[in-house]
């Protein structure tokens, strides 16, 4: 883990649509409340539990978000790249993190300040929307998790697993190289064996193709398919 200092959120944020929709005056004001920390693969960037006084924004990378269910548990719920936030409901009162975030490749993460960005949110409607509207599709997103959990069988499970991972963003920043088998069963919510075993019988229905740890979709539809009769 290694602290950069950034010298204006201008250039920081200049791939971020809703960072774009600031003033001058408010990029000026929230860079007061920013610190960058560039994040080594592996490192822990939060921790579930750990007092929260950062909303965390990803720059660059790719980040996994995990819960911890117990004694050497996780279920893992979310990628997150660059442009994306972690943490985000801090702001509205919450004063510890709700799960971990793990480096799996080096990231750049900006530490903004609850307080300054909660400011912001109030005197700028046009990024609280954004805000919001981003919100709304991670809440769409944790349904689908809980709708995979509870009603689909293990093939479902993971071909639901697999066409989350293989969106186009994810693979930009070739995602299954950066993934164990074990950690895609996390994603799944099945064991490491019945995901090896799923992936190969996956390869020979012609759905995917494995090479080393490289995972290609050869027929979404199909997998689809799958994903819905679960």
């Amino acid at each position: 883990m290694e602290e950069h200092q950034v010298p204006h959120l201008n250039s920081i944020f200049s791939k971020s649509s809703c960072f774009m929709m600031l003033t001058e005056d408010e990029l000026d004001f929230i860079s007061t409340k920013k610190r960058q920390i560039v994040y080594n693969s592996g490192e822990t960037v939060c921790k579930q539990g750990a007092f929260a006084p950062y909303v965390l924004y990803v720059l660059d990378g790719l980040v996994k978000v995990f819960v911890e269910t117990g004694r050497g548990k996780f279920k893992s719920i979310s990628l997150m790249k660059g442009g994306d936030f972690i943490a985000f409901s801090t702001v509205f009162g919450e004063s510890v993190y709700n799960y971990t975030a793990m480096a799996l490749k080096e990231s750049a993460v900006c530490m903004i300040d609850k307080e300054g960005l909660k400011k912001i949110l109030k005197d700028n409607r046009d990024f609280a929307f954004n805000i919001v509207s981003r919100n709304y599709r991670t809440e769409n997103h944790l349904l689908e998790i809980i709708k995979t959990i509870t009603h689909k069988q293990m093939p479902g499970k993971l071909a639901t697993t697999l066409l989350y991972l293989a969106q186009e963003d994810f693979l930009k920043e070739d995602v299954f190289q950066h993934l164990t088998r074990k950690e895609i069963a996390e994603f799944a919510g099945i064991t490491m064996e019945s995901t090896v075993k799923l992936l190969k019988e996956f390869e020979q229905d012609k759905l995917i193709s494995l090479d080393g740890k490289d995972i290609k979709i050869l027929d979404k539809h199909g997998l689809e398919d799958v994903s819905i009769k679960g």
